[in-house]
C-alpha cells in the first residue's frame, strides 16, 4: 500500500484500460466509500454519484462526451452530480451556485486518489454534453453531472505530465 504522497505521484489519466479485467466489487465499493468520506459543506453532501457499468449506459456516455473512446473501454464510469437544492436550504444561493458543485468535486477528487491507491487508473471528463448526460442517466430535475470518472485496470501507463513551477502558481502573503 502506497502512502498518500506516492499515491498522489502516481496518479495520471488513463487513456487505455485492460479490456479483459473488470472493477472487482469490493474495490469499487472502496473507492465509493472514500468519495463519501470526502469533506463537503456542513457536511450536506450535496451530491449524487451513478455507477454506470452497463457497456451500451458507457457507450451514450462516451457519445456525450465527444467520442472519447477510453470511457467506452473502461469497465467502470462514475458520474460526479451536483445537488444544489440541498445545500441551498443552507447555505442559500452561494451553496447553490458554489459549495453543491465544490462538493461533488472534491468526492470525485477522493474517488481519483482511492482508485490508484486500489491499484487502478483513471480519467476525470469534464467535456461533455451535460443534457445528453441528465437525459441518459434520467437525472431528476436540478441534478448536474460535473465529472465523469473513468475507472478500470491501465493497458499503458503514459510519461507523466508536466506541472507549472510552484513559484508560478504560489504566492506567499507572510
Amino acid at each position: 500500500m502506497w502512502d498518500f504522497f506516492e499515491t498522489v505521484r502516481h496518479r495520471h489519466s488513463i487513456r487505455k484500460y485492460q479490456l479483459d479485467a473488470p472493477v472487482e466489487r469490493e474495490k469499487l465499493h472502496a473507492v465509493l466509500e472514500m468519495a463519501c468520506a470526502a469533506p463537503s459543506a456542513g457536511d450536506l453532501q450535496s451530491y449524487h454519484i451513478v455507477v454506470v457499468t452497463n457497456q451500451q449506459v458507457r457507450d451514450h456516455l462516451c457519445e456525450a462526451a465527444d467520442n472519447q473512446d477510453f470511457i467506452r473501454e473502461a469497465p467502470v464510469s462514475l458520474v460526479f452530480c451536483s445537488d444544489p437544492a440541498r445545500c441551498s436550504k443552507v447555505y442559500g444561493d452561494r451553496g447553490e451556485q458554489l459549495y453543491a458543485l465544490q462538493d461533488a468535486t472534491i468526492a470525485a477528487s477522493y474517488a481519483q486518489l482511492a482508485v490508484v491507491a486500489a491499484g487502478m487508473a483513471s480519467t476525470w471528463v469534464g467535456q461533455f454534453d451535460e443534457q445528453a448526460v441528465i437525459r441518459q442517466l434520467s437525472l431528476k430535475p436540478g441534478v448536474r453531472p460535473v465529472a465523469l470518472l473513468s475507472i478500470g485496470y491501465p493497458a499503458e501507463l503514459p510519461a507523466p505530465s508536466s506541472r507549472r513551477r510552484l513559484d508560478d502558481v504560489l504566492t506567499y502573503l507572510d
